[in-house]
């Protein structure tokens, strides 16, 4: 089993040091409601602080004030999730905290889009709870079914597309111009980033397929929330693509 999500992978649900999913009592083990839950209080964490970054903006001056918090939750919370894929075990504590820290980056890099295309931000918010509903839809009831194949590609397609972020960044840091339709508003450009949007989405298929998987497995209680870690990393993926590729739409209008 596999997903393009790296916070769930095919070993998330292994036990730590026996490489086998073991079931443990009814009070201890991972289930579809605790996830859910957990799901929705950490997106309710990210919300706060993503308002409270947002708020701080009264006008083009006071960008500037934006710009800590940008770094502090973009750069930390990268760090937060990077720990929490090695260290499952702290996802109670961790998952909470990178919610927290990328709600500051999400409210800070999304007043950035609002000045320019004002409305664009609650766009992007609707449009991501839409995909989000309607994929579950789609997969309880089986109208999508995440196969072997299936995940192939998604996983396959996921990869490459990081890869191209990683490639236009590192020539970017070297001086080169990179790669012009990731950001341009062309038509090859609003193509990728429809193709970039398709793959986010699909990835939420996986997400459901693998938190369902651990609950069925009896994983231990902790899951939930490292359940949920992953299926907010999705969706703020999701968010930040469909803005981008939203604002592309907007400045050729």
């Amino acid at each position: 089993m596999r997903s393009g999500n790296p916070a769930l992978n095919e070993n998330t649900f292994l036990d730590v040091g026996s490489g086998q999913v073991v079931s443990r009592d009814p009070g201890q083990v991972m289930t579809l409601n605790g996830t859910v839950n957990k799901t929705g209080l950490l997106l309710l964490m990210c919300v706060a602080t993503a308002a409270y970054t947002w708020n701080l903006y009264t006008g083009p001056e006071s960008m500037g004030l934006l710009m800590p918090y940008l770094l502090v939750g973009g750069l930390g919370g990268f760090i937060v999730a990077i720990v929490t894929v090695f260290k499952k075990q702290w996802a109670p504590v961790t998952a909470p905290l990178y919610a927290l820290l990328k709600g500051l980056f999400l409210g800070g890099f999304s007043v950035f889009f609002e000045a320019k295309f004002p409305g664009i931000v609650m766009q992007a918010v609707m449009l991501t709870l839409g995909v989000l509903a309607a994929l579950l839809l789609a997969y309880k009831s089986g109208l999508i079914k995440a196969t072997e194949n299936f995940k192939l590609g998604v996983v396959a397609a996921t990869g490459g597309i990081f890869l191209l972020y990683l490639v236009n960044i590192g020539m970017r840091l070297f001086g080169f111009e990179g790669m012009g339709f990731i950001q341009e508003a062309s038509t090859i450009g609003i193509a990728f980033s429809v193709f970039v949007v398709i793959i986010a989405a699909l990835n939420l298929v996986l997400d459901f397929d693998f938190i369902e998987s651990g609950a069925e497995a009896g994983a231990p209680k902790y899951m939930e929330w490292y359940g949920a870690f992953g299926l907010v990393v999705t969706l703020v993926w999701l968010y930040l693509e469909i803005l981008r590729l939203l604002a592309k739409l907007q400045s050729r209008d």
